[in-house]
Order: structure tokens, then C-alpha cells, then sequence
């Protein structure tokens, strides 16, 4: 396994800044807090004002994600999707993730249809066809946080979605919503473009990858056996219900420091 390095979105920073009370981070900040984690990259809308201060800080961009009402009729992918993936591409961006987002808005998460399914598969294969040429993988991922729709949105990139389409998987979700990320690892490895990494208890969110009910060492092993070869994105997420004893950048950096040498172990064996 040749990983490309470790990669971070940003809501989870963004999210212990206020859980800390503290005002808004600056993209200044938020960089330098990452740095100082030791991670390779971000995943961002990669302006050219935000490429240039993350290289400042020796930081890559990984990707860039975009939430979608893919289940909808209609979606604008001139408009909503097409500037975002130049300036990946531009950037040297890999990942292009496209989250599958819920039916009736954020907090409600409506049982979407088999017609709604279809379409977001439909919706994504028109996404990868507009990009191709990008050199970006077209990635779905997913955020449904109940079994119905998890399994929905997976059918809609396996049996929906050209075959350019892949998956980001994102582990926490997948376990909130019944799945183990590790078996679609193994079932969908072709698919799997890209990685969102959070750790759970239950339907709360561990403050690093060690502690939960994900056994983390045994999804390396499973990259492992698949030659899995893109980035390794973390989604940490501290919250009240979780009670970080840590900061975001001590997490962040054990989180990295317990995958390396994980990673070192299955390449040992």
C-alpha cells in the first residue's frame, strides 16, 4: 500500500473552535493548526488565495467537496460543479467528492425513493463525464445517517453510476447508518476512489481514530490487501457528547502517528 499522504477536511476544525467558544478561525489559523498536526494536505475549494496560503504551510490539496441534492430533477453542473473541479484540477488536486445530499434538507433526512436513487446515479455519471479530462476522481460520498438511505446512496454509485464513479467512503457514517465500512471496503475496492476517517461509539463520535468501535487496524490491513492507493482523509469531529480531552491537533496528530504504524505492521508482514 503507497498511500498519497494524510488529508484532513475542515468542518471538524471549524467545529472545535466553537466548541472551544472561540471566534471564527482564520484560514491563516486553520492552516498553521494543521501543519502543526503533521498532515500532507487539505480539502478544500481550492481558491487561488487558499491554494497559496496552504502551500505557505507545506500543504497539498487533496480534494475538494461539494454537497448536491442529487435525488433532485434537475442540477446545475455548469454552475455548482465545474469552477470547484477546474480549480482542483488546477490546483493538483486528485478528488472531486460529491456528497449525496438529504431528501427534505439537513436534520430531516427523508426516506428518498428508487426514482431518487436512479437519478442521483444518473446525476453523478453526468458529473464525471462533465470533468473528464480533469484528471480527477468522481467520488460519492456518503453521509446518510440511517440504513435506508446509506444503502440507497451506495446503489446509486454500484448499480446507478457509469463506471468512472467511485466512492468516498466515509467510515463514521457508515457506521451510524448499520454498515461496516470495512466489508464495503473489501466488497468495493475497484470503487473506492477516497476515504473520510472518524471512529464511533455508537452514534457518537470518538475524538480520535484508537478509541471506538471501527477497528481501525483492521481496515489498514484491508487497504492493504486492496492496494488501495489514494489519500487518507480524516473527519474528526469533537462535540459536547464526546468531551475531547484533547485538542484538535493532538488528536489529529496520534490519529496520524497510530495509521503510520499500522500501516508499517501490514507492510512488515
Amino acid at each position: 500500500m503507497k498511500i498519497l499522504g494524510y488529508s484532513t477536511g475542515m468542518y471538524g476544525w471549524n467545529e472545535r473552535y466553537y466548541l472551544d467558544k472561540k471566534e471564527s478561525p482564520s484560514w491563516d489559523q486553520l492552516f498553521r493548526d494543521c501543519a502543526e498536526a503533521g498532515l500532507d494536505a487539505v480539502e478544500i475549494d481550492p481558491t487561488p488565495e487558499l491554494v497559496q496560503l496552504a502551500k505557505s504551510y507545506g500543504l497539498s490539496i487533496s480534494g475538494a467537496y461539494i454537497g448536491l441534492p442529487l435525488h433532485e430533477e434537475e442540477i446545475d453542473i455548469e454552475t455548482l460543479v465545474l469552477p470547484v473541479a477546474r480549480r482542483l484540477a488546477e490546483a493538483g488536486g486528485q478528488d472531486l467528492v460529491i456528497n449525496a445530499d438529504p431528501k427534505g434538507g439537513w436534520g430531516v433526512a427523508l426516506p428518498k425513493t428508487e426514482e431518487e436513487f436512479k437519478r442521483q446515479g444518473v446525476h453523478l455519471s453526468r458529473i464525471s463525464a462533465a470533468v473528464s479530462g480533469l484528471g480527477l476522481k468522481v467520488s460519492m460520498h456518503n453521509h446518510a445517517d440511517d440504513r435506508h438511505n446509506a444503502d440507497g446512496d451506495l446503489r446509486s454509485v454500484i448499480e446507478y453510476s457509469s463506471q468512472e464513479v467511485g466512492l468516498c467512503i466515509d467510515t463514521g457514517w457508515a457506521h451510524v447508518a448499520g454498515f461496516d465500512p470495512i466489508e464495503w471496503l473489501k466488497k468495493y475496492s475497484d470503487r473506492t476512489h477516497a476515504f473520510h476517517l472518524r471512529n464511533q461509539q455508537g452514534l457518537i463520535p470518538t475524538e480520535d481514530l484508537l478509541d471506538g468501535e471501527i477497528d481501525m487496524k483492521e481496515l489498514v490491513s484491508a487497504l492493504n490487501e486492496v492496494e488501495y492507493k489514494g489519500w487518507l482523509t480524516f473527519e474528526l469531529w469533537h462535540r459536547e457528547d464526546n468531551h475531547p480531552r484533547r485538542t484538535m491537533v493532538e488528536d489529529t496528530k496520534l490519529s496520524i502517528d497510530f495509521l503510520k504504524q499500522a500501516i508499517r505492521e501490514v507492510n512488515y508482514i
